[in-house]
C-alpha cells in the first residue's frame, strides 16, 4: 500500500506538463481583461443604459448560450482535424478583438454585440484547450491538472476586479476608460498562445481525416452522458455571477466598491480549485462534488437574508468555495469518462447542456428579481441546490468507471 501511493503523490506535485501551466497563464491573462469589463458591466447596464434584471439576466445567459453552443461545434472539429492549439488561438483572437468593442458600448445594443463577439471566442477556446490538457495530462493527475488550470484562471479572475477597483478611484468611476485599458491582458494572452504551446502529437488511431456524423453522439458511452445530465443540473441552480454584484449594491457598497466582490469570491475559488482537483484524485468525486452543492446552498440562503456587508460577503465566500471544489471536477469527469477519439465532442456536449441550463436559469433568476427582489432569486437558488443535491450523489456514485 505504501509504495503505491507514493509515485502517485510525487507525480501530483512533478509531472504536471509544461502545456498545462502555459495555458492557465494564458486563461489568467485573458480573465484578467474579461473580469475587468465584466465585474463592472452589470453596474453599467443599469445605471449607465436603464436595464432591468431580467435584461441583465437574459444577456448573461444569452451570452453563455452562444459560448457553449460554439464550443459543441468546437470540439467536434477539434476531433475531426486534431489541430487544438489552432482552435485555441482563434477563440482567445476574438476574445481580445471583442474587447476592442465594450469602450464604444453606449447602448444594450453595443453590449449585446460585444458579449456575441467574446462568447464565440470562449466557445472556440474552451473545449480545445480542455482537451489539450487531457491529451497532455497522464490519467492518474487529471484532476490535479485541471484545478491547476482553473486555479491559475482563478487568480486573473482576483486580479482583474482589483485592477478594475484601482481603476474606478483612480479614473474616478469612468467605466469606459476601464474597458479600453481590460484590452492590453487580453492580447498579451494570444501572443504567449501562440508562442508558448507546442500541438501534441496525435496517436496513430486518432489522426485527422475522418469527418464527423451524427451518429458519432451515440459513441459517447452512458457514463459521459450522466456526468453531462449532473453537471446541467448543477449549473441550472448555479445563476450568472452578475446577480452577485447587483446584490452588492443593495449590500451597502458604493460603485467603486462594487469590484471586491469578485476579489473575494476568486480569491477562495483560486485557492479551492488545485486542492479539491488533487483531493479528488485521492478519495473519488462524489463527496467533494456533494460538498460543493451544499456549500452553494449555504451561499444562496446568506444571500437572500444579506442586509449588511458582513453577511453578504460571507455569502461570497461560501460562493467561491463553491466554484473551487466543482468547477475543475466537472471537467476531470467529462476527461476521465469520455473515448479517447472524442474528448473534444464530449466536451463540446458538456459545454451546450450546461449552457442551455445557464440560460434557462438565468432568466429565471431575472424575472424573480424583478418580481420578488433578490430575496425571491436568491431563496429560489437554494431550493433548487438542495433538490438537486441527492440527484447529483446519485448520478457520481452511478458514474461508471474512466473509459481511459
Amino acid at each position: 500500500m505504501t509504495t503505491s501511493s507514493a509515485p502517485v503523490s510525487a507525480a501530483v506535485r512533478a509531472r504536471i506538463p509544461p502545456t498545462v501551466w502555459v495555458l492557465g497563464f494564458v486563461s489568467l491573462l485573458m480573465d484578467i481583461s474579461s473580469e475587468m469589463v465584466q465585474t463592472l458591466l452589470p453596474y453599467y447596464l443599469v445605471s449607465g443604459l436603464g436595464a432591468s434584471a431580467v435584461t441583465v439576466g437574459f444577456i448573461e445567459g444569452l451570452s453563455v448560450a452562444i459560448a457553449t453552443t460554439t464550443k459543441l461545434f468546437s470540439g467536434i472539429i477539434a476531433d475531426w482535424t486534431r489541430r487544438r492549439k489552432m482552435l485555441a488561438v482563434l477563440g482567445y483572437g476574438l476574445g481580445a478583438i471583442s474587447k476592442l468593442a465594450f469602450p464604444f458600448a453606449t447602448s444594450l445594443g453595443w453590449i449585446v454585440a460585444a458579449k456575441a463577439v467574446d462568447r464565440v471566442g470562449k466557445g472556440i477556446r474552451g473545449t480545445p484547450r480542455d482537451a489539450l490538457i487531457a491529451d497532455v495530462t497522464p490519467a492518474e493527475i487529471r484532476g490535479a491538472a485541471f484545478g491547476l488550470r482553473k486555479s491559475l484562471d482563478t487568480v486573473g479572475g482576483f486580479i482583474g476586479p482589483l485592477a478594475a477597483m484601482a481603476l474606478m478611484f483612480a479614473l474616478s468611476e469612468n467605466v469606459l476608460a476601464i474597458f479600453w485599458i481590460a484590452v492590453i491582458p487580453a492580447f498579451l494572452s494570444v501572443f504567449i498562445l501562440m508562442i508558448g504551446v507546442k500541438e501534441p502529437d496525435a496517436p496513430t488511431q486518432t489522426k485527422a481525416g475522418k469527418p464527423f456524423r451524427a451518429a458519432d453522439f451515440a459513441k459517447l458511452n452512458p457514463a459521459v452522458w450522466i456526468v453531462i445530465f449532473g453537471a446541467s443540473l448543477l449549473t441550472f441552480a448555479r445563476f450568472s455571477e452578475a446577480f452577485l454584484l447587483l446584490k452588492s449594491e443593495e449590500a451597502g457598497f458604493r460603485p467603486a466598491w462594487i469590484p471586491v466582490t469578485m476579489v473575494i469570491m476568486h480569491a477562495v475559488y483560486g485557492l479551492t480549485a488545485y486542492p479539491a482537483g488533487r483531493l479528488s484524485d485521492r478519495i473519488g468525486r462524489s463527496g467533494i462534488l456533494a460538498a460543493s452543492v451544499s456549500v452553494l446552498a449555504a451561499s444562496y440562503l446568506a444571500l437572500a437574508f444579506a442586509n449588511s456587508i458582513p453577511l453578504f460577503l460571507t455569502g461570497i465566500l461560501l460562493w467561491g468555495l463553491h466554484m473551487g471544489l466543482s468547477q475543475g471536477l466537472l471537467a476531470t469527469l467529462v476527461a476521465e469518462t469520455a473515448p479517447p477519439n472524442l474528448k473534444g465532442t464530449a466536451f463540446g456536449v458538456f459545454n451546450l447542456m450546461t449552457g442551455v441550463a445557464v440560460l434557462i436559469g438565468n432568466v429565471l433568476a431575472g424575472l424573480l428579481w424583478d418580481l420578488h427582489g433578490s430575496f425571491g432569486t436568491f431563496l429560489m437558488g437554494a431550493i433548487l441546490s438542495l433538490a438537486a443535491l441527492p440527484v447529483l450523489i446519485w448520478i457520481s456514485r452511478r458514474r461508471s468507471a474512466p473509459a481511459g
